[in-house]
């Protein structure tokens, strides 16, 4: 397999395209997984999958730092295992069993990895935002070399900690990368039909917050984008990057998503990311076989992930209350 050739006129090498393409598998394949769990009740709750997000996860986390911290979403699965998160672990946590990424006790929508520096997912439209924001403001206050990202749709910019998150970052400098992945729905409704005014970007730059915006389907511009950003953040400047992208699922696993014409959606399919880097590394002569036995080997993981979790036992009833906090630190002084 030839390595180090420059793709489409950027710096990014094959080698670098590939890893990229086999993280992008592994999240289609987990998301196909969990679908097929959550379709046969062994998973309770909802799966909100990420499927045909997957170039703004890898995009951004494939230039990040183990010690780098994100925040994400309900659609967090891509996020985290772009981070870094071990595969079974996370699908152990979907299905409540014992050597979950939490121990069973998060689950979909608030999946977390602490040891890569994934804080966790969120249910409520927003929140992360400041959680982001105060990751940040810390990691400022102790001299920290690190950094935060924060993922966010577009539906979250209408929500109060969107303005109160990017104020704060924009008042103390604070080292986040604030990422909308607009995927043109809130829901079930079309963002545009519910948001006044020019949108995310323009409202980031009323804070003060400089914007970029680029096609998320695109891992090229996402990568290369990404990266320039996180310099800027690391030296202490926040940014605001507004992928555009589309998720070509429903909501949820269960929804059909009628909201939508079917026409629409095939149309989509047509700008897979995955199949848009299959192709880029085709050009660059890579053999297809090559890159199928690289899906091919994502989807014998994820199965095999399934597997796994379907026979791991539950947690001991005795780890019911452990790791809950009742009345804080009391410690005299502490607050």
């Amino acid at each position: 397999m030839p390595s180090g050739e420059p793709v489409r006129g950027s710096n990014l090498d094959i080698d670098r395209y590939v890893a990229r393409f086999r993280a992008m598998c592994r999240i289609r394949e987990f998301e196909n997984a969990a679908i097929k769990a959550a379709d046969e009740k062994l998973v309770l709750g909802a799966i909100h999958p990420s499927i045909g997000q997957e170039a703004v996860a890898v995009g951004v986390c494939g230039n990040l730092r183990r010690d780098d911290i994100i925040l994400s979403t309900h659609r967090g699965h891509g996020h985290t295992m772009a981070k870094g998160a071990d595969a079974l672990a996370m699908m152990r946590e979907l299905f409540g069993r014992a050597g979950g990424t939490s121990q069973g006790k998060g689950g979909s929508m608030h999946i977390a990895d602490f040891e890569v520096g994934m804080l966790g997912a969120n249910g409520v439209v927003a929140a992360n935002i400041n959680i982001a924001a105060g990751a940040a403001h810390a990691i400022k206050l102790k001299g920290e070399d690190k950094v935060v990202v924060c993922f966010f749709g577009d539906g979250a910019i209408n929500r109060g900690p969107f303005l109160e998150g990017l104020n704060w970052a924009g008042v103390f400098n604070l080292p986040i990368l604030f990422v909308c992945e607009d995927n043109g729905f809130a829901a079930t409704t079309r963002t545009n039909a519910m948001t006044s005014g020019d949108g995310p970007a323009a409202r980031a730059e009323a804070l003060g917050i400089k914007a970029e915006i680029i096609d998320g389907n695109d891992l090229v511009s996402v990568d290369e984008t990404a990266r320039a950003l996180l310099d800027e953040v690391r030296r202490g400047t926040p940014r605001f990057l507004l992928a555009r992208t589309y998720r070509l699922t429903g909501h949820t696993s269960s929804d059909p998503a009628a909201y939508r014409p079917d026409t629409e959606v095939q149309d989509r399919w047509l700008n897979d990311p995955i199949e848009a880097v299959r192709r880029i590394l085709q050009t660059a002569g890579i053999p297809d076989g090559d890159l199928q036995a690289i899906w091919d080997e994502a989807k014998a993981e994820m199965q095999d992930a399934y597997e796994t979790a379907k026979a791991t036992d539950w947690p001991e009833k005795s780890l019911a209350y452990a790791d809950v906090q009742d009345i804080g630190d009391p410690r005299q002084g502490a607050f």
